[in-house]
């Protein structure tokens, strides 16, 4: 058990204790140091940890190239103006009145972060947009802030890009997470009403000012913007086909099978062949089309690597522990330990760990890597059908991050809210006010591990 406590104990420290110097506090460190401690203890030596290194960063290649090309195509898009449009003519269809107006708000988030796969960036895109709006019908800076982070964290785990899913899917060894985003829309879906009717909670007025009512329909916005709307569009029929009616488009158009049947011999550089992937590739290379888009074509790329610039590193860190896990033995140890637990003991302490780390690190990407890297294989063990280990996974992680203390997207909120509306806006009341979600997220993740 020691080859599995050090390296673990290792990464607990130096992820939850940001005093040690230099590296407290810093994932990327706990997750490397663990990584090599774990290769050398298990004997690999230097060219054995190479090795499992390359092995761990394949095993993710598909959710770090999701990562890079999704950041660069949500730039490509608020260059391009899809998510004023959407915005828009939510607020056209639906926001009306105060309550309308709300409810567009959390579904023009849900919509854009289920767009750029990211809550930060979902809230810093929209969050500006309607901070003037939800201001003026009475609305507290952390009712506000509760607002736009419930919908931020809805849209980042809501299909089709959905890294907390993909990456669960990925951690308990489902061949494609199809079936996982299949059940993912309704459970996120219940989430958005969940979030609309806590946030109605907090509206005191019943009619709008005048000057926040709509002045031109849905109809009459799409018919001026609706070329904003066309990558979105193919992106939507792409996946729709694909997940809907089983038609892939990157396995039944030869383009497309010929440059898969290269790209995915090559070890994780074959993560591109991933169909999500290759949708957006598709869709961000039609956006460069656009005038707005290319004239600034630099600065979308640019922008879009560096705002993912320390996810991927932190998913590439994750790689290399992930990889020397499992060359280790580490994983093999962990399903052997499970089967002399029982099945809710492993349940409970694994889903109770995850919401943990996430509430300490604000990541469920780290609350995931750390955690259902060992739990993921061992509910296998257990015989809990993939599907649902990676759903609850997702739930459960995507739960913590929300939580206080460190909920980084909430931190985010803040900052843009309190500056402006020149109010000092409290971060962990924020996340307080978030609990009817991210409960509604642990629930849902312990339902799909008991079930």
């Amino acid at each position: 058990m020691l080859l599995i406590l050090i390296p673990v104990t290792l990464l607990f420290i130096i992820i939850l204790v940001p005093s040690i110097p230099r590296i407290g506090g810093e994932p990327r460190a706990g997750l490397l140091i663990a990584g090599i401690t774990a290769a050398f203890l298990g004997g690999l030596g230097f060219g054995g940890l190479i090795q499992a290194s390359i092995f761990g960063i394949d095993k993710i290649a598909w959710v770090i190239m999701l990562s890079l090309f999704g950041s660069i195509y949500a730039e490509s898009q608020v260059e391009l103006g899809t998510m004023d449009t959407v915005l828009n003519t939510f607020r056209a269809l639906f926001g009306k009145s105060p309550r309308g107006l709300v409810a567009a708000v959390i579904l023009t988030l849900t919509l854009a972060g289920s767009l750029l796969g990211d809550a930060i960036a979902a809230a810093t895109v929209i969050g500006v947009l309607v901070v003037m709006g939800l201001y003026e019908i009475g609305l507290k800076g952390e009712q506000i802030g509760n607002i736009i982070l419930m919908g931020a964290i809805l849209g980042s785990v809501m299909p089709p890009i959905t890294q907390a899913f993909f990456l669960s899917a990925s951690l308990v060894g489902l061949e494609s997470p199809d079936p996982l985003i299949k059940v993912g829309y309704f459970t996120v879906g219940v989430g958005v009403v969940v979030a609309i009717l806590a946030a109605w909670r907090y509206i005191k007025i019943k009619q709008l000012p005048e000057e926040l009512i709509p002045k031109k329909s849905a109809v009459q916005i799409i018919a001026e913007k609706w070329y904003t709307l066309v990558p979105l569009a193919i992106l939507v029929t792409i996946v729709v086909l694909a997940s809907g009616f089983k038609y892939n488009i990157f396995k039944e158009w030869s383009f497309f099978v010929s440059i898969n049947n290269v790209l995915g011999k090559i070890p994780i550089i074959k993560g591109m062949t991933f169909r999500v992937v290759e949708a957006l590739i598709v869709v961000l290379l039609i956006s460069f089309v656009f005038p707005q888009v290319n004239r600034k074509a630099g600065k979308v790329i640019t922008e879009g690597l560096r705002k993912v610039s320390k996810t991927v590193q932190i998913q590439l860190c994750a790689g290399v522990m992930i990889g020397a896990f499992y060359k280790a033995g580490l994983i093999d140890m962990v399903k052997t330990f499970a089967e002399n637990l029982g099945a809710t003991t492993m349940k409970l302490g694994g889903g109770f760990a995850t919401i943990l780390v996430g509430m300490l690190t604000g990541s469920q990407t780290t609350a995931q890597t750390t955690i259902i890297t060992f739990i993921g294989p061992a509910l296998k063990t257990l015989e809990v059908d993939p599907v649902k280990a990676a759903l609850g996974a997702g739930h459960l992680a995507m739960a913590g991050q929300s939580m206080p203390p460190v909920g980084l997207t909430a931190f985010v909120v803040v900052g843009i809210v309190g500056g402006i509306i020149n109010e000092k806006v409290d971060p962990v009341k924020v996340m307080l006010l978030t609990l009817p979600v991210t409960i509604y997220f642990a629930i849902s993740g312990f339902i799909a591990w008991f079930i």
